[in-house]
């Protein structure tokens, strides 16, 4: 890994000085032994670049900010969770006007520079299926009862901060609807309704999209397993729709699309 990163700082040096992007969006270490988001405009300022396991925040997150539009044309240190998200988010038209450059690694440690989508999902069937990071609790053991209750004291803990929905790259709406207050979908307060209506609305919102990437999780202040309930529905929906989000361009979000041979009488 260490020469994997050298490998990297090093390219990711020769782009910024001969001006084929003007903003690298790495990792750089942290406080505490953490990683955090590295913009370097300047080769010196990629002293700080790293590449490990701790690199869970997910980059593509800051496409989309206007503030980093403005820095110029980006590369972006893309592991395969982030270049799963840039091909759902492409897939969703919502990368439109932007040409990043993506740096990822191959098996052996190597550079590869991505810029195509269609390059994104041939990269990614070489490193095979995703590795979700999730929790261990096995709520396939309980019973429904007692899984309403995990979920009940998971919740509970739940502050409200929206660290969940600032680090996913696919809450993008402009206005969420925990904003929203007239009418107010969903009650303010850090309370138990309030605390599971916004989970269960931002888990179906997210059904069939999301990319299992765990940044919701890493960012939680209390440590509440937001992607296990997201796993359990990417699941879910593939074994009963099929297809996986973050595998293809080609827009198929299960919830969203009319199929004539939908096994459901009544969409017919």
């Amino acid at each position: 890994m260490i020469q994997a990163m050298e490998t990297l700082r090093k390219r990711a040096q020769e782009l910024l000085e001969t001006g084929t992007v003007q903003l690298i969006i790495g990792y750089a270490e942290g406080s505490n032994g953490r990683v955090r988001p590295l913009f370097a405009r300047r080769t010196e300022d990629l002293e700080n670049l790293v590449i490990d396991e701790r690199c869970s925040l997910n980059l593509a997150v800051y496409l989309r900010k206007p503030e980093v539009r403005a820095l110029g044309k980006p590369g972006i240190v893309a592991t395969s969770a982030v270049l799963r998200s840039i091909l759902q988010l492409a897939a969703e038209n919502h990368l439109n006007g932007l040409e990043p450059l993506y740096l990822a690694l191959d098996g052996s440690g190597e550079v590869v520079e991505l810029t195509t989508p269609d390059q994104i999902a041939a990269h990614l069937a070489k490193l095979g299926p995703a590795a979700p990071q999730f929790s261990t609790v096995d709520l396939e053991g309980m019973d429904r009862a007692a899984r309403f209750g995990f979920w009940q004291n998971e919740f509970d803990r739940c502050i409200r901060c929206y660290a969940c929905r600032a680090s996913c790259p696919m809450c993008y709406c402009d206005q969420c609807l925990v904003e929203c207050n007239q009418p107010q979908w969903i009650p303010v307060p850090a309370h138990a309704v309030g605390n599971l209506e916004w989970h269960i609305s931002r888990a179906m919102h997210l059904a069939g999209r999301c990319v299992e990437c765990g940044a919701c999780t890493a960012a939680c202040p209390v440590g509440i397993p937001l992607n296990l309930i997201n796993h359990h529905l990417a699941d879910l929906i593939e074994k009963k729709f099929g297809g996986r989000a973050g595998t293809s361009v080609n827009l198929d979000y299960p919830l969203s699309v009319f199929r004539a041979d939908d096994r459901e009488d009544f969409i017919k």
